[in-house]
């Protein structure tokens, strides 16, 4: 009894900040904006063409985005998990002390970098190269989600890494595996599940975020995120914006079931 009376705060907690607002959000994508009467309204206007369009492409970016933290994220997380224990500390602060700083700072930041006469550029013209305008444009909003998530792909996979038997490695070597074949057959799948929880951990902030879009797309690139924060904010269409929302949480969820059925068993597996 004592211990279950410990765990209700934390029940009371998600009461209060994850069911009654998931609720709420719900309650208004089916009721209609003036009279709270059931309707499909909302969500059929959310089906249009104009607003799949901005979905795609916050999914495409997204997308991207999460693959690219991928292609960088996995090498650094084995370095980490392959350096020694006290360089492994240092490298590991390296990657959390940019999480410490607010998440608004780190990307007027990378506006000062990127500006007509930002410190890139600055540093272009010194090495004689022509300067780069991808401030306000896909590639700077793909810039500034790759930063800002990447901590959250590399530390899932560095730390299955960790946990990963180095005993399966030297039996590999043993039977004549060279190095890649080692990584193929081997680290690469033991790792998936880290992959996984990675590639989760990105995509859903990264479909949703409408800081970065603002900021670093110049409020050119609407992305989903932007669309909703203007239903809440600017318009006051509450029940849209939920609509909106529903159909965001649709997504991730489908994307959170496609991918727990490549790890069924939680270990990853092993590819043949």
């Amino acid at each position: 009894m004592g211990r279950r009376f410990l765990a209700y705060p934390y029940h009371l907690w998600t009461l209060l900040f994850t069911v009654i607002p998931l609720a709420l959000i719900v309650y208004f994508a089916f009721t209609d904006r003036y009279t709270a009467a059931f309707t499909l309204d909302n969500l059929r206007q959310a089906a249009q063409p104009v607003y799949l369009g901005v979905l795609w492409h916050s999914v495409w970016l997204a997308g991207v985005s999460t693959f690219l933290c991928f292609l960088v994220g996995y090498p650094m997380a084995m370095i980490l998990a392959k350096s020694r224990v006290r360089y492994r500390r240092m490298l590991a602060m390296l990657i959390v002390i940019p999480m410490w700083m607010n998440f608004l700072l780190r990307t007027y930041a990378w506006m000062t970098l990127l500006e007509k006469n930002g410190a890139v550029n600055a540093l272009l013209s010194f090495l004689g190269l022509p300067p780069v305008h991808i401030l306000y444009t896909d590639y700077a909003v793909l810039l500034g989600m790759v930063y800002n998530f990447l901590p959250f792909m590399i530390l899932p996979i560095y730390s299955v890494l960790m946990k990963m038997d180095k005993s399966l490695l030297e039996a590999a070597e043993d039977l004549g595996a060279d190095a890649w074949t080692s990584f193929r057959r081997v680290t690469f799948p033991l790792s998936l599940p880290g992959v996984y929880a990675g590639t989760l951990m990105v995509f859903m902030p990264a479909v949703t975020t409408f800081v970065i879009s603002r900021l670093l797309g110049g409020g050119q690139y609407m992305l989903a995120g932007n669309v909703i924060e203007q239903q809440f904010l600017a318009i006051g269409n509450w029940n849209f914006g939920s609509a909106l929302s529903v159909l965001m949480m649709i997504l991730i969820l489908l994307s959170m079931v496609g991918l727990s059925r490549y790890d069924k068993d939680g270990n990853g597996g092993l590819f043949l």
